[in-house]
């Protein structure tokens, strides 16, 4: 397979008939009052359709009036909690909290099946099965130190965690506090050349852009490298994540492609309603271009116009990250991304739409802290 070579017609009409089967099964899970959550069974009763009769496939949800970003803030959680899941343990995950009641959303295995579908995606010979991981991004209320913590298990390692708040690092951002700003970035640096260097055979990590960049400088100052300390591969995402910085990265930071500095890097875009968009091989011979899929038949990722958020723009052409997720544990149809970015044709590896180019919604980019972490 070229995992980056067009899907075929046929290719791409039997993913999208998996979508509307789908799509129409889990809708019906959630809809149903044996099954169903208490906001969902709520919300049906106002709808000017029957969502267990009239839901045939994907588009029809459009029926459905776009998600609003405030039913996720505040409680009681619980409400979201599917009756045909009842008495499973649950989880929270919350967003980052830049602005006011963070928003969040109830999870019991979603996260370890997102990430054990995205381990199939490493290459074992730079994610070496049985490898410890090291886990350079934010902690507390969020999925991602859970999530890689189970995708190191799942792959028969341990994980090693950091401590990072990446809400008093907003903070310091809005308060101007840089002095504080860098000695917090040192102090997380810090804690990862620890594990490093402690013997734990760590050869596999998750890190931000920002935090991959400062940890090869600090280790370049300390006279080693990324490599010369064993780690082998890496997983990384966020808006940072850029043709311009991996073409940095790749060729200063780690000295070269895989096959010359030993160090393979995968981008992903994901988030707490989403799970984990894989991308396709990023190479030099491609310009470094970063292009996401997002893990259908459970999440489904459309780039639409700025205005009619209903119309896909054609491919190639700029629009907003519309957001589905379709799973038994949560259901939010139409949800738009605080991102932008260009609409991507189907490929062999992911036959379905994709995304290049993501970058915060310029509308509302001025009141937006990015790039936190």
């Amino acid at each position: 397979m070229n995992p980056s070579a067009p899907a075929s017609a046929a290719e791409i009409d039997q993913a999208r008939e998996k979508l509307d089967a789908h799509t129409v099964e889990t809708v019906a899970w959630h809809f149903h009052d044996s099954t169903g959550c208490p906001f969902w069974l709520e919300k049906k009763s106002k709808l000017k359709f029957d969502p267990l009769t009239e839901i045939h496939s994907f588009d029809d949800l459009k029926k459905f009036d776009p998600f609003e970003d405030e039913w996720l803030r505040g409680g009681p959680v619980d409400r979201w909690v599917p009756k045909g899941l009842a008495g499973k343990p649950v989880y929270v995950f919350e967003t980052g909290g830049t602005t006011g009641i963070p928003k969040s959303r109830i999870a019991m295995e979603d996260f370890r099946t997102d990430y054990s579908l995205f381990s199939d995606t490493l290459p074992d010979k730079y994610f070496p099965r049985g490898s410890n991981w090291l886990m350079l991004g934010p902690s507390g209320p969020r999925r991602l130190r859970l999530a890689v913590e189970h995708l190191a298990q799942h792959r028969g390692g341990i994980c090693f965690c950091i401590d990072l708040d990446p809400r008093w690092v907003i903070k310091l951002i809005k308060k101007g506090w840089m002095e504080h700003l860098e000695a917090y970035k040192k102090h997380c640096i810090e804690q990862a050349i620890s594990i490093l260097g402690a013997g734990h055979d760590v050869k596999c990590m998750f890190g931000t852009p920002k935090l991959i960049e400062a940890l090869c400088l600090e280790l370049e100052e300390q006279g080693t490298t990324l490599g010369e300390m064993g780690i082998t591969g890496i997983f990384s995402g966020g808006t940072e994540f850029t043709p311009q910085w991996t073409k940095f990265c790749v060729e200063e930071l780690f000295g070269g492609p895989p096959e010359q500095s030993g160090i393979y890097m995968t981008p992903t875009y994901g988030n707490t309603l989403m799970g984990l968009a894989c991308s396709e091989p990023v190479t030099k011979d491609n310009g470094y271009k970063i292009s996401y899929h997002a893990p259908q038949p459970r999440a489904v990722i459309e780039v639409v116009d700025f205005d009619d958020t209903d119309h896909l723009v054609e491919f190639g052409g700029t629009g907003r990250v519309k957001l589905t997720t379709l799973t038994q544990e949560f259901f939010v149809p139409g949800f738009l991304e605080r991102d932008e970015g260009e609409r991507e044709p189907p490929c062999e590896q992911y036959p379905w739409d994709g995304v290049s180019g993501v970058r915060p919604f310029s509308r509302l980019a001025d009141s937006t802290t990015v790039g936190v972490y």
